[in-house]
């Protein structure tokens, strides 16, 4: 499986995804190609890019890196360059680098003179198996994620494995948690296979990764449905994300390993109200937990992350809505939680 295909663009993998972006930048009529990197990936990747490219960009933009700089100050910064440099509305942007290049490029992409096109080349693990696939572009505001963006499909999508060789092991993890979910909510046999793995971060699971994704999005590609299951871990799991991000005094958690603590607490919240076995929830506690370093709260950081929560992009009419697990591989939507149960999640985390 050398390519995924979606209701309008391609997912392609390794050397398919070389030759395909060679020849589509030769066969290109666009009037300039911009590419959008971070201060890492234009240390790490980008000489591999226009080596594989073989085509003479026009323009290298760069930003810096981080979730603190997911914001609407660096999107004025990447409008303005294009602006400054001729973009019109038949330029191209690459977005390579992360899910903060990829969900900002393609927010910036998708509103420059009302819309100009965008490839994602995601560079680590976590971009290549969720961030640059299903369409949804955004920043943050303030420390709450992705609350300002759109979605907006880009004109294709390439896996090139040997980026992930520029990055640190903790990073490679933090891509692995959203691998987990994805065999959390929809694959159990997947599931299995990840947890038993020699290497998860093989082309073979990222292709598997990507495919029940799609599968998801295509379905309902506004989420107005069924794609709310893929924030699994995600509501709790942001909060968390925000807190952390808010409060420089503390370690800095990467999004994966935010939503790996989401997924524990949820996967508590799953067995209190709709069936999840006791057996699954302590395997999934002790999976995340194997591979995520156990995270300290106190009371007043928990009351604060609670807080938080209000602000889920997914709420609705003043209810925090939690996409919660009836077993390894089923989901059930939009599920309300008593608020009794926050402090004992966090309890049972801490065990």
């Amino acid at each position: 499986m050398e390519t995924v295909s979606t209701a309008t663009y391609d997912v392609h993998f390794t050397e398919v995804a070389k030759a395909t972006i060679q020849q589509y930048l030769r066969n290109s009529t666009h009037s300039k190609v911009f590419v959008l990197v971070d201060t890492n990936t234009k240390n790490s990747c980008l000489s591999l890019f226009k080596e594989l490219a073989g085509f003479t960009l026009d323009n290298i933009i760069e930003i810096k890196p981080g979730e603190e700089h997911k914001t609407i100050a660096t999107c004025l910064q990447v409008w303005q360059q294009l602006s400054d440099l001729g973009a019109d509305r038949k330029s191209l942007l690459i977005n390579l680098g992360g899910g903060v290049v990829t969900d900002l490029g393609g927010f910036v992409a998708s509103t420059y003179k009302r819309g100009i096109a965008f490839i994602n080349i995601p560079t680590t693990l976590l971009a290549m198996v969720d961030a640059s696939i299903g369409g949804k572009t955004g920043v943050d505001l303030g420390v709450l994620k992705n609350q300002i963006g759109v979605i907006n499909q880009p004109v294709m999508v390439l896996v090139i494995p040997e980026f992930l060789n520029t990055l640190h092991k903790r990073q490679i993890k933090s891509g692995f948690a959203e691998m987990l979910k994805h065999g959390l909510i929809s694959d159990s046999k997947y599931w299995s296979e990840l947890i038993n793995a020699e290497d998860f971060s093989s082309i073979g699971y990222i292709q598997k990764s990507v495919a029940i994704k799609n599968i998801v999005v295509q379905q309902d590609p506004t989420e107005k449905g069924i794609r709310k299951k893929l924030n699994f871990g995600h509501t709790i799991g942001h909060a968390i994300e925000s807190y952390f991000l808010d409060n420089p005094d503390l370690k800095t958690l990467l999004h994966g390993e935010a939503i790996a603590i989401g997924m524990i607490l949820e996967g508590y919240f799953s067995h209190e109200l709709c069936g999840l076995s006791r057996v699954d929830l302590n395997e999934i506690k002790k999976v995340f937990l194997d591979n995520f370093e156990k995270v300290s709260f106190a009371n007043q950081d928990i009351e604060i992350i609670i807080d938080l929560l209000k602000h889920d992009k997914k709420n609705t009419h003043g209810d925090i809505n939690f996409v919660l697990l009836q077993e390894i591989g089923s989901t059930l939507l939009d599920v309300k939680v008593p608020a009794e149960l926050f402090a004992k999640a966090f309890a049972y985390y801490k065990e």
